[in-house]
């Protein structure tokens, strides 16, 4: 039981600090440099965080659902749920920005990639919150298990 609590939580606090880092860090200092590096810097920065991310938001919620299984707390199974809705929230509302960025090319208009990267980062942040609200859930029901 402990172990699966102890995975589910690494698996947020790694998925939370990684998204917020992206918001904070990465996003921005790539449009510092230009709509066209930015995007030319976000594709292939988005494919490898793809795989990382939802394999930790995938992971994080299965070890949460067997340490409340096994006896870890309903907070568990809630916040295992918040990190888990991070999926659905990228593939409903975040995707069809990512599909356009993914489209367009080298010779873009500058002004389109700005509002996308814009937008996407925006919509980004929603996944940071909702991971970093996982995450006080988790160390909560850590400190009280």
């Amino acid at each position: 039981m402990k172990l699966m609590e102890f995975l589910a939580t690494l698996c947020c606090a790694i998925f939370a600090g990684a998204a917020i880092y992206i918001d904070v860090v990465e996003h921005p200092a790539r449009m510092s440099c230009g709509a066209r590096v930015a995007l030319a810097e976000w594709a292939p920065s988005y494919k490898r965080a793809t795989v990382m991310q939802a394999s930790l938001a995938v992971l994080g919620f299965v070890c949460s659902v067997i340490a409340w299984l096994t006896g870890g707390g309903i907070r568990f199974l809630v916040a295992g749920s918040l990190l888990f809705l991070v999926a659905p929230f990228t593939l409903i509302v975040i995707r069809p920005t990512n599909n356009r960025l993914l489209a367009l090319g080298p010779n873009t208009d500058r002004a389109e990639a700005e509002v996308l990267l814009t937008r996407w980062n925006r919509l980004h942040a929603v996944r940071s919150a909702l991971s970093a609200l996982a995450l006080l859930l988790f160390l909560l029901a850590v400190t009280r298990s």
